[in-house]
């Protein structure tokens, strides 16, 4: 699993949610700052489409999901995604 939250630094206060979420929650995320990462900026712009913070991109066995804006919904799929046991892990 691979947890990528892009952001701006100040004044984004769905950055600040989306990431305080998902430290409550024990997940471990790599955040970019958009502000600073010219290249971060261009994939969420022209790759991605979108053209708000945060983009989280989450990663799991292969396949992508992600999002922009704040989004508690997804963000509780996720954080239900990861705690769950899986199949076949030693309990």
């Amino acid at each position: 699993m691979t947890l990528t939250i892009y952001t701006k630094p100040s004044g984004c206060f769905g950055c600040t949610k989306t990431k305080q979420k998902f430290a409550e929650a024990g997940l471990a995320f790599r955040e970019v700052d958009i502000t600073t990462n010219q290249a971060a900026f261009e994939y969420i712009t022209e790759e991605l489409g979108y053209t708000q913070a945060p983009v989280v991109v989450y990663d799991k066995d292969g396949t992508e999901n992600h999002w922009a804006g704040l989004n508690p919904a997804k963000i509780h799929q996720v954080i239900a995604i990861e705690k769950t046991p899986q199949e076949g892990a030693a309990s």
